[in-house]
């Protein structure tokens, strides 16, 4: 087997491990709370998967639960925080009511100041103000340039509302991976909701 279709079956492999993942993450959250044994077990899952432990996002959420356990005690406070936690790495929570929301786990916070003159902006997901096409539309008449995919000189990614189950490893799954990569090194990217952009609009 070649040095390519190695990494292609990794990268499957990986991909199936993040989807038992937040399949285990809905099974927790199913009655509404996050227990200390359940906390442990999510833990000890991804401990035991390390070659996706540094893998967004199940690098965010390792680093909450350990960060959590670090007493060995689960407060109701952290069990409260870790319960949105697992919603927002399953899409269980957004403003909009709507089934299969995204993710707000990588956002920038807080919130910065959305400047459309001059600025370049790449789109992920399915949006509640339209379509892709008209959302572009939208960047375009403000002054904006749209990148197809994140870039070290994109400096909005928007993560539009609804999104496919299997987002993790779908195109839009991609994006938000390759954004925060560039987020880390210093890029100057900045990660928002389609919630934020719209609000900005009226700005």
């Amino acid at each position: 087997m070649g040095k390519t279709a190695r990494s292609k079956t990794a990268s499957r492999m990986q991909d199936r491990l993040i989807d038992e993942l937040i399949g285990i993450c809905r099974g927790v959250i199913a009655d509404g709370r996050v227990d200390e044994r359940e906390a442990i077990f999510v833990g000890q899952w991804i401990e035991n998967h390390r070659d996706i432990a540094d893998r967004w996002p199940v690098n965010v959420l390792y680093a909450r639960i350990t960060e959590m356990l670090k007493d060995g005690v689960l407060s109701s406070s952290e069990q409260a925080e870790l319960l949105e936690t697992l919603k927002e790495l399953t899409g269980e929570t957004s403003t909009y009511q709507e089934p299969n929301r995204s993710t707000s786990l990588p956002l920038d916070k807080p919130e910065p100041e959305v400047i459309f003159e001059g600025k370049t902006f790449s789109l992920t997901g399915r949006f509640v103000y339209g379509s892709l096409i008209e959302c572009e539309e939208t960047i375009a008449e403000l002054g904006g340039y749209i990148d197809e995919a994140p870039t070290r000189d994109t400096d909005y990614l928007i993560i539009g509302e609804l999104c496919s189950p299997e987002w993790v490893h779908t195109t839009f799954g991609r994006s938000i991976e390759r954004a925060v990569a560039l987020r880390e090194e210093g890029s100057g990217i900045r990660i928002i909701s389609e919630e934020h952009w719209v609000n900005s609009l009226a700005g």
